[in-house]
């Protein structure tokens, strides 16, 4: 429930249209087979079919990585034929073209529009007839089939600027851009149920002639030793999942048609640190800087202070918004754009270090995470971090990790626009944070760090995967007790009989208590049970269940640590599952495959959710370690 709690009401009840998307990249099945064969053109790259009616595809698939590997058509039919339209198809060595013109139009004159399909290519051009004046031409994708989104830079009348990447999951990617200057937009709207709808504005009498160019590719790092290995050919065509734009809230998000967590921005800024320019003009840091400006411009994301009184401020949500704006600064010729937001980000700071309540330098948070203190029912106020149905409180190990990597963050942008004072005493305040960490959240009973000590001096340790990796992996836990710590969970999990990486990793290895556990309702559907032990609530979503959220943080650490066989025992199940559209989707049981129970049950609520494609920075960091 939780996040969902934060999107429109109309949004929550669309999991019963979804429950047909396609788990997986499959042929097509019979309903999708075009009906006209005539019309379809086939490479190793895309599978397209024109409509012989009307301008625009009645079908489309891709890999971007250019294998043939066939996955589901992700466009709608169109709902409205143009009847006043007819098509002249023509067909040569590679390529297949239909001219659209109005009935009675004569042949003489050129077509209001044209699309041709070639073998990694789609051109649309449009040109202008006052006689005749051309309509846009859109192409509806199907949400229930893939979780489309367009990636770009919104005007300010909310259409998003060329050039734009059209991103596909299990598919690959489609370059969208134009040869003519003065081509600049295309509309996009989302909704669940109504599907996902790029515009193409046609010629007009200012421009008599348009051309679109749809190119199809994978957009990934280049790292040593992927090429030639087929593992890591889901990674290619993924690597982009993580980021989706939202037309209502024009702001990165869990998927295009959901809402934007703020304590998520900074792992869509790791994922573009890593990334290659998404199109000649466009990088993945402009989507992040644009929701960064969103912010800073007033815009409400889940996790921050708002009308929703979900969070007084999640502690992991300030130092999201700083790594991000770090990393933004990091990639190079945006120290203008530090200089002009440096306030607002130093706020950002300030509202975290406000939370500092002792001398141990700690963020806090404002709810105690004392055990037996979350009402029956849904909470007025959630825990202190992204895993929003555990008890999270007080002193929150996951969340001051991240506050030692943001007030680093701070203090160099802060040497970057000519503080000094500013940057020690950032740098001091991460120091402080490094200090006391370790002996403030590891636990001497189960050898691990707990997730949490909460106000009453309690440490709440259940063996939370993630919450160790990124200890380990930010070097907050001392040398000589890093690898006992990745040694104790992996024996932990042994023991606890986990073992089938394909569903990703569970968020903790024992059960959280039923005092400890926070999302009461739906009969243990969040977690939390009816027994003392919550062992009735244990695999299911965030109480145990498996995901691949986060597993980027447990395997990044037994890749920094050199632990390479152990990592790899759990990564390349992973993978393959990213590959096989195994986390996202719905099930039978109208629940989403972004979180399991052990026996592959889905139990969430997304259908796609970014999170788990974080996990694919683990690949960036394993191949990294063997040079």
């Amino acid at each position: 429930m939780n996040r969902r709690e934060f999107v429109t009401q109309t949004l929550l009840g669309s999991a019963g249209l979804l429950s047909a998307q396609a788990n997986g990249r499959s042929a097509a099945t019979a309903a999708e087979t075009p009906a006209n064969p005539a019309w379809r053109f086939s490479s190793q790259s895309l599978d397209a079919e024109l409509s012989p009616t009307a301008p625009g595809l009645v079908s489309l698939n891709v890999d971007g990585v250019g294998l043939g590997q066939r996955g589901t058509n992700v466009l709608r039919l169109l709902t409205s034929p143009w009847a006043e339209y007819r098509a002249v198809r023509s067909t040569g060595s590679g390529f297949i073209k239909a001219d659209y013109r109005r009935i009675g139009q004569p042949t003489a004159t050129a077509a209001p529009w044209a699309i041709e399909i070639n073998d990694r290519q789609i051109l649309l051009s449009s040109h202008w007839n006052a006689a005749a004046p051309p309509e846009p031409l859109s192409l509806i994708f199907d949400l229930t089939r893939c979780f489309s989104t367009l990636l770009g830079v919104f005007d300010a009348d909310g259409a998003i600027r060329l050039p734009a990447v059209l991103h596909l999951p299990l598919q690959g990617s489609v370059r969208i851009s134009s040869p003519h200057r003065d081509v600049g937009r295309l509309g996009y709207t989302a909704d669940r149920s109504a599907g996902l709808t790029v515009t193409f504005p046609p010629a007009n009498a200012g421009d008599p002639h348009i051309e679109y160019r749809l190119d199809v590719a994978a957009i990934y790092p280049e790292l040593p030793g992927i090429n030639g290995d087929s593992r890591f050919d889901a990674f290619k065509r993924n690597w982009l999942n993580i980021l989706q734009l939202s037309p209502d809230h024009r702001l990165l998000s869990n998927n295009s048609t959901s809402d934007s967590c703020a304590f998520c921005y900074y792992e869509y800024a790791d994922i573009a640190a890593h990334s290659p320019p998404l199109a000649q003009g466009l990088s993945a840091f402009d989507l992040v800087q644009q929701t960064l400006d969103g912010i800073l411009a007033g815009a409400h994301a889940y996790g921050l202070p708002g009308p929703t009184n979900l969070y007084s401020g999640a502690s992991d949500s300030w130092p999201s918004l700083l790594i991000a704006a770090r990393e933004c600064v990091r990639s190079g010729r945006r120290d203008d754009w530090l200089a002009a937001n440096y306030e607002g980000i130093k706020h950002w700071a300030e509202e975290m270090l406000a939370t500092v309540k002792n001398p141990d330098g700690l963020v806090e948070y404002p709810v105690s995470g004392d055990s037996g203190t979350w009402p029956n029912g849904a909470p007025k106020l959630r825990p202190s971090n992204w895993w929003d149905t555990i008890g999270f409180g007080h002193q929150d190990a996951y969340s001051n990790a991240l506050a030692w990597r943001a007030l680093n963050a701070m203090a160099d942008m802060a040497r970057r626009v000519g503080k000094p004072a500013d940057a020690s005493r950032y740098q001091a305040a991460a120091r402080k944070i490094h200090a006391h960490y370790f002996r403030t959240f590891y636990d001497p009973h189960t050898q691990v760090l707990a997730g949490w000590k909460s106000s009453d001096g309690e440490l709440h340790d259940y063996y939370f995967l993630w919450v160790n990796g990124i200890g380990v992996l930010y070097d907050l836990v001392p040398q000589n007790h890093a690898k006992q710590i990745m040694n104790r969970l992996l024996a932990k999990m042994r023991e606890v009989g986990y073992r089938d990486f394909s569903l990703g990793l569970p968020g903790n290895l024992v059960s959280v208590a039923l005092k400890d556990c926070v999302d009461k309702r739906g009969n243990g559907r969040f977690g939390c049970g009816a027994t003392p032990d919550n062992a009735d609530g244990f695999e299911k979503y965030e109480n145990g269940g498996a995901t691949a959220s986060f597993a980027y943080f447990f395997l990044a650490a037994l890749y920094h640590l050199g632990m390479r066989q152990e990592g790899d025992r759990i990564l390349f199940p992973i993978l393959k599952s990213i590959g096989d559209g195994g986390f996202q989707g719905y099930g039978p049981n109208g629940n989403s495959y972004d979180w399991k129970m052990w026996d592959s049950t889905p139990m969430g609520y997304e259908g796609l959710l970014t999170d788990n494609y974080y996990s694919l920075l683990a690949v960036v960091k394993r191949q990294e370690g063997l040079r």
